[in-house]
């Protein structure tokens, strides 16, 4: 993965990077390097994510945004001197949306996905949030539609940051109803008894 960071920052910023740099990127994902935010941290870099566009339907555009932060003293919040912030969104089909267990099972695949990637962290927090929208006088003719969004933030306890980013790949593509595989293997659809 290209990314371009300042010469300037410490050896252990510059080591997560490195993990970065060697991270998987999903086939789902165009994944590339964005202006990360200001004052937030001593270092930062940031990243956005969106389903490839021929893999993508209106029902299916997920996207999401992820931002590794550090500071060279560890940070009582955190646990740590590492902090990922995150997002991850994608439309529903409305009657899922309105499932009360919608947010509970979007975060159980955050976690998930953080534990199939041997991803280790500590101080997980966040929100899941199901969004259903009707269309009403000059948008009336519009059909509902929902959405799903998580933004989630965890201390990385190690310097192995390539895990934590494909965890966040792996959430943006299972968002988007893309089967949460290894990379490189295939589902096999069911036979049709006869």
């Amino acid at each position: 993965m290209d990314i371009t960071i300042s010469p300037d920052v410490s050896a252990e910023f510059q080591a997560a990077v490195d993990a970065i740099r060697s991270a998987e990127v999903r086939d789902e994902i165009h994944l590339k390097q964005i202006e990360e935010p200001e004052k937030l941290a001593t270092h930062a870099i940031a990243f956005s994510a969106h389903i490839v566009e021929e893999l993508a339907t209106p029902a299916d555009a997920g996207t999401g945004r992820f931002v590794l932060l550090w500071e060279p003293e560890m940070q009582e919040a955190w646990g740590s001197r590492f902090r990922v912030v995150c997002f991850a969104k994608s439309p529903l089909e409305t009657n899922i949306g309105a499932d009360e267990l919608g947010s509970d099972i979007a975060w159980a695949w955050l976690t998930d996905a953080l534990s199939n990637r041997h991803a280790e962290y500590s101080n997980a927090a966040g929100t899941a949030t199901r969004i259903i929208s009707s269309g009403y006088g000059s948008l009336a003719s519009q059909a509902d539609h929902a959405e799903l969004e998580v933004r989630a933030s965890w201390s990385p306890q190690s310097f192995e940051i390539g895990q934590h980013i494909e965890a966040w790949q792996d959430l943006v593509c299972i968002m988007s109803g893309f089967a949460h595989l290894p990379q490189g293997v295939s589902s096999i659809a069911p036979r049709n008894n006869r």
